[in-house]
């Protein structure tokens, strides 16, 4: 019977059958390079491509200040677990004016600078570039999805029909531990559209981010505005209550980061908030 927490969730049976139809689309490939943040949607692709395909797929971390260390971690750890073939490749979006100007088109430039670091690889390999895009994916405001269509990159588990609550269904299925991760977009992602995009304002994001982990707030968001030196606070709405509690121990940590202000939200934490508020309609999100 479903859980009736989770009425929409898939059973084992149609998990299965997910796991089985993007074993499927892969083995369609010969090589692929798969976008390895080391997320709950790049790692169910990047094993499942190794299942399928072996040392023929590889994962490749792109690595920027953008990329939390913890993170770049994380994604190795997960790559060595698994026996995943893993490179990280450098890649320089803060050096692109586009990118850094952080208009509503960020993303853009985000994924252009991954495929120009990948593109030696793919070329000498004969890989295709795979992405973990999933179904829920293309309702949001992702303008990467078209710097992705222009370089001929897949998306396995949008071809084989995956929303996000599918992932995580099929992650566990297999075993993996990232099947209840919580989503953690690029620090650029906190950074209000409009303001630059700086080397320094993104550190001083992940150590804001990091502070709330060590206060016992492992999910929320830091989002930047006025130039970086204003923090707001997205927690989850269960955690509202107990962070005013600490208020003055949370206002310390953020300051100690490099912020000037820290106002908590009462609305609480909700992944991709910043593309609500440039005025792209809202989706269902899981």
């Amino acid at each position: 019977m479903p859980h009736d927490d989770a009425p929409d969730r898939p059973d084992r049976r149609t998990a299965e059958q997910g796991y089985e139809d993007l074993r499927a689309r892969l083995g369609r490939e010969s090589r692929v390079l798969v976008a390895f943040s080391g997320g709950a949607d790049s790692a169910l692709l990047a094993v499942v491509a190794h299942r399928v395909l072996g040392a023929a797929a590889v994962a490749v971390t792109a690595v920027s200040a953008s990329l939390p260390v913890a993170e770049r971690r994380a994604a190795a750890a997960l790559a060595r677990r698994e026996g995943l073939a893993h490179v990280e490749v450098c890649t320089d979006e803060l050096t692109r004016p586009g990118y850094v100007a952080n208009t509503g088109d960020r993303c853009f430039h985000c994924k252009s600078a991954l495929f120009d670091a990948v593109a030696p690889l793919a070329a000498l390999s004969g890989a295709v570039v795979a992405l973990g895009t999933n179904l829920d994916d293309l309702g949001d405001h992702r303008p990467g999805q078209r710097a992705a269509a222009q370089r001929g990159a897949i998306a396995p588990l949008v071809d084989a029909g995956l929303s996000k609550a599918a992932v995580r269904e099929i992650s566990r299925l297999i075993g993996l531990d990232t099947a209840d991760k919580p989503a953690a977009a690029c620090l650029s992602s906190r950074i209000a559209y409009g303001d630059p995009v700086t080397a320094e304002v993104l550190a001083r994001i992940e150590a804001a981010e990091e502070a709330l982990h060590r206060l016992g707030f492992p999910v929320g968001r830091v989002r930047a505005h006025a130039g970086g030196t204003v923090a707001r606070l997205e927690l989850p709405a269960g955690d509202l209550d107990r962070a005013v509690l600490v208020r003055e121990e949370i206002d310390e940590a953020v300051r100690a980061a490099g912020f000037t202000f820290c106002a908590l939200d009462t609305q609480g934490f909700r992944s991709g908030r910043m593309n609500v508020l440039l005025g792209v309609p809202p989706v269902a999100r899981r």
